[in-house]
């Protein structure tokens, strides 16, 4: 389907029918677009899983879905925390053993702007733990339910991944030599939205048909992420840019995932998000991925080299 049929408002979740008997699970969902991503999906009538690392805030954001669409939402939190690897297996396995179907798995939480390098419990740089391997492994883990379930995987990029050196820096993964904030956050998201399409590649491969992957991006949107790990100049700007209206809503940045997660027949081999001018704002819909996102060599590279460092692989 060409995204032009969206019209000229983009896509907007007025498309999702009634989703009753789904089952979504997202990450990070305590506030920003993986909150309003919960929110119109619950809305909706489908169940949300939330995979949040803060079980108080978890809670507080339960009772804020509830008094705004009423208690008989189906909505649960189930704690994980994608800087420590066995926090993400431990959600996983809680998961597989509670939750009979995954329609679609958003992996929405990240951090960004980390201003000085720091190592997750498993050793790894503290942007690429979080955006990439911890998400790797998540996706690796659920792989199977999803499957059973025919469901999608769908991966929150950004746009930042068009910055920093555009390729994989394989000979220093944490950038012990020449760490800055900016550069490993877009290492982080160029390595997540790599991998999407890695994983149609050897889905495609193994015959594999019933699960679909998506990469998105949320434009420039009005959340946390900066205030949560970024430095205080780099906050403080933020803060400043958020006032203006070259910022959307976090509403408005939770279309390209919810889009992703169940507009039907939707071309994998786009990258979706706001549309606009530097595609910070506007309908959302396909975007330009520059070509170094696709790199076959590096995407495969990368593939085998994350797969050692969460010490799994994936099962076809």
């Amino acid at each position: 389907m060409s995204t032009e049929e969206f019209g000229k408002k983009g896509w907007t979740p007025n498309r999702i029918k009634d989703v009753s008997g789904r089952t979504y699970v997202i990450t990070g969902t305590t506030s920003g677009t993986g909150f309003e991503a919960a929110k119109i999906l619950l809305s909706k009538g489908a169940k949300v899983v939330m995979l949040n690392r803060n079980p108080k805030k978890s809670e507080d954001t339960i009772s804020t879905l509830k008094t705004a669409l009423g208690s008989h939402i189906d909505v649960i939190n189930i704690r994980m925390d994608l800087a420590e690897q066995a926090s993400v297996k431990e959600a996983a396995a809680e998961v597989l053993n509670t939750i009979p179907r995954i329609d679609a798995l958003l992996c929405n939480a990240a951090i960004a702007q980390v201003p000085q390098q720091k190592l997750t419990v498993d050793g790894f740089e503290s942007q690429l733990g979080v955006n990439h391997y911890g998400n790797f492994l998540l996706q690796a883990l659920l792989y199977p339910r999803i499957e059973e379930s025919k469901g999608r995987i769908v991966v929150v990029g950004s746009m930042g991944y068009n910055m920093g050196i555009k390729t994989i820096q394989f000979d220093d993964m944490n950038w012990d030599k020449n760490y800055s904030p900016n550069s490993v956050y877009s290492q982080s998201k160029l390595a997540q939205i790599m991998c999407v399409y890695e994983l149609q590649d050897r889905l495609k491969e193994a015959g594999k048909t019933d699960v679909k992957s998506y990469a998105c991006h949320p434009g420039a949107s009005r959340t946390s992420l900066i205030k949560t790990s970024g430095g205080l100049m780099t906050r403080f700007v933020w803060q400043l840019m958020k006032l203006s209206p070259f910022v959307q809503s976090a509403e408005r940045g939770a279309y390209p995932q919810l889009m992703c997660a169940t507009e039907p027949d939707l071309d994998q081999r786009g990258f979706y998000g706001p549309t606009g001018r530097g595609y910070w704002t506007g309908p959302v819909g396909a975007c330009k991925l520059e070509p170094h996102a696709k790199d076959k060599v590096v995407a495969k590279k990368l593939w085998e080299v994350s797969e050692k460092a969460i010490n799994f692989k994936w099962n076809f």
